[in-house]
């Protein structure tokens, strides 16, 4: 699998009399796992829709190769936006989303069913193939999402929160499942809360709060201060002081 980038540049996004973020300019780059943290508000689930165009944003976001973006990144949303009554099961569910990927007239055949299959097996799901997805569990929900993404066959994954309601075992086996993506070449870029899993899993942190507050190896982001303006803590806070102590320990 060769490796793409994702190149933003000058990415801005404003509602009226609200602006989310200004001015981000970041390269994602396959063969990399990278963690995006800020607190709620910060603007991370709307960069990845800027990103995608699903949002209006001012700026460019450029893919090596001639590929269109949505051809590229497989995205995992955050569950509560999606219809889960549409009546409709799992496998269909995960089939349904190699619709960009044929002609829309062309029914999907064997290669199809294949990435469905191998996608519902990766995230042990292969099981509940024949399940309404409205009777599904929040955990078993956000594996659908994940396999739905996973079945584009993408060059890089943009997860956000994906891990919410998700028990320890699966949570641990979707991080193998994505670290072995992306030693083969894929890129992943995940938010999430939960910043040990990040500091555990990820290459490379970006801290986002309005716009990009800091951008560096997991290892090389020890200081106090890009920390403290992410997430508007003193430098004394309990939080702040279990943070550096976990990064500490990982690379002592």
């Amino acid at each position: 699998m060769r490796p793409h980038a994702i190149t933003v540049r000058d990415l801005s996004v404003s509602y009226p009399g609200r602006e989310v973020f200004q001015s981000v300019d970041l390269t994602l780059r396959g063969g990399e796992f990278t963690g995006l943290l800020g607190p709620n508000g910060a603007g991370k689930t709307t960069l990845m829709r800027a990103m995608l165009g699903l949002v209006p944003a001012e700026g460019t976001v450029e893919v090596t190769g001639s590929r269109a973006i949505r051809n590229v990144v497989g995205y995992v949303p955050q569950r509560h936006n999606v219809a889960w009554d549409f009546p409709i099961d799992v496998y269909a569910a995960t089939l349904n989303a190699t619709l960009g990927q044929r002609p829309w007239y062309r029914r999907a055949g064997e290669r199809e069913h294949t990435w469905t299959q191998r996608a519902l097996q990766m995230v042990n799901l292969a099981d509940l193939a024949e399940r309404p997805i409205s009777d599904l569990s929040g955990g078993q929900r956000q594996r659908v999402l994940i396999a739905r993404a996973l079945v584009r066959r993408p060059r890089m994954l943009l997860l956000d929160e994906p891990f919410t309601g998700l028990d320890i075992p699966t949570t641990e086996h979707l991080l193998e499942l994505f670290r072995k993506l992306v030693d083969k070449g894929l890129g992943v870029v995940m938010s999430t809360h939960n910043i040990a899993e990040a500091v555990d899993a990820c290459d490379r942190l970006i801290l986002f709060k309005g716009g990009v507050v800091a951008d560096s190896r997991v290892d090389q982001l020890d200081s106090a201060a890009p920390w403290m303006d992410t997430f508007s803590v003193a430098e004394d806070s309990p939080w702040l002081r279990g943070v550096r102590t976990h990064l500490e320990a990982n690379f002592a």
